[in-house]
């Protein structure tokens, strides 16, 4: 009996690749990710802390120094990564950056800036990644929406316009790509402590009473919440779910 018999949630054998993995929500995910068996390859711009996620991550981690808006590069690495570590069998386009700031306020280039690390540079990598995911029989492709991309929040427009862009993409990507064996689907975070998270809101008490009115458990979310979402999206267990948004938000999507 194969270990994904015995356990349906099991990665083992399976090849990840997370975009922006060096911290928060995308570390938070290749813990999970390594937690249940498989060999995770994070990547970002900033090699310091790669190799520090890396050394905590252990021997089924590595990392790639890349920026997702350089398009012309996405191709090399995917191929570099099956060179070294074998057939791409996930990939999580969680890499972002966030810029707030009134909306006729933003410039053309901050805009065309969000969309490329957001929207393109995923759409890059996930172009390539099903690419050999159907050659190779199949894989999963996660997308880190956002509640931005579900419900208005004010002074995002442009990370807003990238997060709900990506559940365009799901489904067509699904129309075209599940018959072949890809199965596409987002994750939608509600508010989540991170670092950064933190930082900001324990100086914004205000704001912070309006995340808690909002969200029917009272309470954040940790990156671990993020990352065994995604993580059972590209397991066996999720082998009929494709096409879909999961809200991992603590009921903030329906609350009042």
């Amino acid at each position: 009996m194969s270990a994904t018999q015995r356990d349906p949630f099991s990665l083992e054998g399976q090849v990840g690749l997370i975009t922006g993995g060096g911290t928060g929500l995308g570390l938070g995910t290749a813990r999970a990710f390594v937690a249940k068996g498989a060999r995770v390859v994070i990547v970002g711009r900033r090699e310091e802390v790669l190799q520090k996620a890396v050394e905590e991550l252990g021997p089924q981690a590595d990392y790639r120094v890349h920026d997702v808006a350089d398009f012309s590069s996405s191709e090399g690495l995917i191929q570099s990564i099956e060179a070294q570590h074998g057939a791409l069998t996930a990939l999580v386009n969680n890499a972002g950056i966030l810029l707030k700031k009134p909306t006729e306020d933003m410039t053309e280039d901050e805009m065309l800036e969000i969309l490329n690390i957001h929207l393109v540079g995923a759409f890059s990598l996930s172009k390539y990644a099903a690419r050999r995911m159907m050659e190779m029989g199949g894989g999963s492709i996660v997308f880190i929406s956002s509640m931005a991309g579900l419900f208005g929040i004010p002074y995002v427009a442009a990370y807003s316009a990238a997060k709900t862009a990506h559940l365009g993409l799901v489904r067509t990507m699904t129309t075209e790509w599940a018959a072949r064996g890809v199965r596409i689907n987002a994750i939608a975070p509600g508010w989540i402590e991170t670092d950064l998270n933190r930082e900001v809101l324990k100086a914004d008490h205000e704001r912070m009473s309006r995340i808690m009115a909002r969200t029917p458990m009272k309470c954040m979310g940790e990156a671990a919440d993020i990352g065994w979402t995604a993580a059972f999206l590209a397991s066996p267990a999720a082998k009929f779910i494709t096409g879909t948004c999961i809200p991992v938000d603590g009921g903030a999507a329906i609350g009042f």
